[in-house]
């Protein structure tokens, strides 16, 4: 098969793997990563080959930066402490570990030892999101794993970029020490200054396609452009996108744009992260073919080793964190929320990425690569398959308060809107403070809002009728195909202000 007849098949497994999971409500990553193994496997099978170059940067930009730009700054102000604490310190211990440990196992060099030990030090909050989508964690615990992830990647990748660096060039010297200090700052700084420089070009291709277009190419431009000077690209590519959401006013990005960017953005960031799993997989067949018996025994054992440690040293950190905020607030919820967190430690996308961009002349590559590889399926299949009881065990789920937190946020925004229109007049104005009033009373007290309840039901009847006389119009070739979507379109945004929040939200799988 030709590359792009592979690629096909490939998604396609993929899509019916994801069905499979979502059924089974098991972590997809587990699923794509095995499937990638047992497809390698197949003789002939179709064999996939990044250069390690780009592998980050194809793989790792829109991810941060989607991520990046939907994290509230004032969430990393509030939480600072625990991010700090295991962005920064756990994934420093982490990698120290498992660096000695590879040194002492492997007789890998020590820049090499800590190349391996960012790759499996940082957990993905991606991973923990997708088992944990039908439960509604403490807005703490939440925002805190979001930011982690986002963090520990920069700390992860820095400390990742520098190790190679060292490696390739023989031995750390002054000129590299000079340049790996001003990585991080020259980084951040580079990604705001493009953010400012962003904003005013995106004015000038707001709503249109070509908008949507250049955020991708930006992410991957600011990537590659913070890399040749040897700076930290995914703190640039953070800051970038961190300053842009704070810079970014409601008319430099309306309704219909930001609808279709985020729908774009999900589904290409979804789809890279598909294929990175199951490219990892696909890995395996090289490596184990290269492997012979005691060769292999010896390489899992190791794995094994760095398994426990990396796990151990997370909930070592996690727990000793949260004991000590525990005594300081004199409450077990802090505690509580503290094993669940250091239990969330799974390993991901980015344990993946790095791992493909180890360079062929790493010393013992196949073993760090089927190491990283068993770090993350061990993680997803322990942690991830217990996560669920875990938050019952616990007493974590907040649904309730989250229902709460979201009718309260309505009350406002229903007050504000009839604030609005209060001094206007006419049937329209009186129109319009009718339905708000009626919504303003559902947030207040949702079980006494029949009139609201049936405005939506007969909403849904009437925009059925007209999707009926419209296909009927079609099919008589009575309007125009510009003029068709353009109606289709108006009705799929009716309907959707009439659906419940439960109606309109995609799953991930």
């Amino acid at each position: 098969m030709t590359f792009f007849e592979s690629l096909l098949a490939l998604l396609l497994v993929a899509i019916a793997l994801l069905q499979l999971a979502r059924r089974l409500s098991l972590p997809y990553p587990t699923m794509l990563a095995g499937a990638g193994v047992i497809v390698a496997m197949i003789p002939n099978a179709p064999s996939f080959s990044i250069d390690p170059a780009t592998c980050l940067a194809l793989f790792i930009a829109p991810a941060v930066v989607d991520a990046a730009f939907d994290f509230p700054p004032g969430a990393t102000r509030r939480f600072v402490a625990p991010l700090v604490t295991y962005a920064v310190i756990a994934v420093l211990l982490t990698t120290a570990v498992v660096a000695w440990i590879a040194s002492a196992i492997l007789g890998l060099p020590l820049a090499a030892g800590i190349a391996l030990g960012a790759v499996v030090s940082p957990p993905d909050a991606a991973a923990a999101t997708a088992v944990l989508r039908k439960f509604s964690l403490p807005r703490q615990t939440d925002a805190v794993l979001k930011g982690e992830s986002l963090f520990n990647d920069a700390t992860a990748l820095l400390l990742f970029s520098g190790a190679l660096t060292v490696l390739g060039r023989g031995g750390l010297s002054l000129p590299i020490g000079l340049r790996l200090g001003f990585a991080a700052p020259g980084g951040l700084l580079l990604g705001v200054l493009c953010a400012y420089l962003y904003v005013p070009l995106s004015r000038m291709v707001k709503d249109t396609l070509g908008g949507v277009l250049l955020q991708f190419v930006s992410a991957y431009c600011l990537w590659i452009i913070a890399e040749h000077p040897g700076l930290s690209a995914v703190l640039c590519v953070i800051g970038f996108a961190m300053t842009l959401a704070s810079k970014l006013s409601p008319s430099d990005f309306d309704a219909r744009m930001r609808v279709q960017s985020y729908a774009v953005w999900s589904a290409v960031v979804f789809t890279l992260n598909v294929l990175a799993f199951l490219l990892m997989g696909m890995q395996a067949r090289s490596i184990l073919a290269r492997m012979q018996g005691p060769h292999l025994r010896d390489a899992l054992g190791f794995a094994g080793l760095v398994v426990l440690a990396v796990v151990a040293v997370r909930m070592i950190v996690v727990l000793g964190y949260s004991y000590l905020a525990s005594r300081r607030d004199n409450s077990d919820g802090t505690f509580r929320q503290g094993i669940f967190m250091g239990w969330c430690g799974m390993r991901g996308f980015v344990t993946i990425a790095t791992a493909f961009a180890l360079p062929d002349s790493f010393p013992h590559r196949d073993t760090v690569v089927l190491t990283a590889f068993s770090v993350v399926l061990a993680t997803l299949v322990l942690q991830g398959l217990t996560l669920g009881p875990m938050v019952r065990l616990l007493r974590l789920d907040r649904s309730e308060e989250a229902q709460s937190e979201l009718a309260s946020a309505r009350v406002s925004l229903a007050r504000a809107a009839l604030a609005s229109v209060a001094g206007e007049h006419g049937p329209e104005a009186e129109n319009l403070r009718y339905r708000l009033s009626l919504k303003l009373q559902r947030c207040v007290d949702s079980e006494k809002c029949e009139p609201l309840d049936r405005l939506h039901s007969l909403g849904l009847t009437a925009i059925e009728a007209e999707r009926t006389e419209l296909e009927d119009l079609r099919s008589e070739d009575k309007i125009g195909s510009a003029a068709y979507l353009g109606l289709q379109e108006q009705l799929d945004w009716n309907e959707l202000t009439l659906l419940r929040d439960s109606e309109r939200q995609i799953e991930e799988i």
